[in-house]
């Protein structure tokens, strides 16, 4: 078996420092940055012992700051588009970067290889914000290894990099525990995103942990992916409707729960009536749809301005925690009834 190469992270724990650390010292500005002769020297030490040398993205660092850090968004147009939620995250990055005099640079990257090779050797930035991290994004898991400063927006456990999220097990939880409450036993799953997105497979994730702790078996028949969008709400209410009974749906997306209620309309039922429904994100508008969406809320804005300072943080080679998840809140409003004695019959 062929041994791999080592990384930025290998060097950094042989030597007892962080990764930035290592990044400043072995791309010649330990000095800049105040960084003691002993530490240095300990850097190096590791380094020349393991064979590591430091690739372009990493180098970058060496050419001074461009006082300029990336957000990368891992969606296509008509997804980021769709994001409701997007501003307020942008906004929280910004203020962030602001408040240390530096710009954001916002970039959508679809789930395709080259997006961050091209942004890295661009010299444009200084370190990246992923937010939607992919579970098998190989692309990004090699900048990490190479020691450019990455924050995750999400959560990949195989990655080293640090990430702030919202407890999205925690919250899928609460959000189909309030539906057990009133009741319902057969409660159906629209997923926010493809369960290749970590966030996605945590709400999946805590949707099962809230039926297991209340006795309900798992049933794969009723799950079905959304995709972001509205649309793929329609289709996917309309696929669980057409293939099982049940009296309640989480819908781990609000703008995709806004697409379900269309659907569940089209099929000639009501919400709460005939069909209970919990969202996730409360997304300005959910208070506004008809009826307004019971939904679990999370601090947008304060997930940008917590990853943009983490970042920036691990840029000036300051230790950052591993790991950062904000709370959510489940907001109760009108789409969720106790259990209705009409039963949903599969077609």
């Amino acid at each position: 078996m062929a041994r791999s190469r080592p990384t930025s992270f290998d060097v950094a724990r042989l030597a007892g420092v962080s990764r930035t650390t290592v990044s400043f010292v072995l791309n010649g500005r330990g000095g800049d940055m105040a960084i003691s002769r002993a530490t240095q020297e300990r850097v190096r030490e590791a380094a020349r012992a393991l064979g590591y040398e430091p690739n372009a993205p990493a180098a970058q660092l060496a050419r001074g700051s461009s006082l300029t850090i990336g957000l990368a968004l891992r969606q296509d147009p008509g997804q980021v588009a769709s994001d409701a939620l997007l501003p307020q995250t942008v906004q929280g990055v910004g203020d962030a970067a602001r408040g240390a005099n530096y710009l954001v640079l916002v970039e959508a990257l679809p789930p395709l290889a080259g997006g961050y090779r091209r942004l890295l050797q661009s010299r444009r930035i200084d370190g990246l914000i992923v937010s939607g991290p992919l579970a098998d994004d190989v692309e990004l898991r090699r900048a990490n290894d190479d020691g450019f400063p990455i924050v995750l927006q999400g959560h990949m456990p195989a990655l080293s990099a640090p990430s702030v999220d919202v407890d999205n097990v925690a919250g899928a939880r609460a959000a189909v525990s309030h539906l057990i409450e009133r009741g319902h036993r057969s409660i159906a799953i629209i997923t926010n995103a493809p369960l290749t997105y970590t966030a996605a497979e945590e709400r999946l994730a805590g949707y099962r942990l809230a039926l297991a702790e209340a006795g309900i078996e798992f049933d794969p028949q009723l799950v079905a992916e959304g995709a972001f969008m509205a649309q793929s709400g329609v289709e996917a209410m309309s696929m669980l409707l057409e293939r099982c009974s049940f009296t309640a749906v989480f819908v781990a997306s609000d703008v995709v729960a806004l697409g379900a209620m269309g659907a569940v309309r089209a099929a000639g039922l009501r919400i709460p009536t005939d069909i209970s429904m919990v969202g996730f994100d409360d997304i300005p508008l959910a208070s506004h749809f008809d009826p307004p969406l019971t939904t679990v809320s999370i601090p947008a804005y304060d997930l940008g301005k917590t990853a943009g300072n983490l970042l920036l943080a691990q840029i000036r080679g300051e230790p950052v925690p591993q790991r950062t998840l904000l709370d959510t809140e489940l907001k109760v409003r009108e789409s969720v009834g106790s259990v209705s004695s009409r039963r949903i019959p599969a077609t």
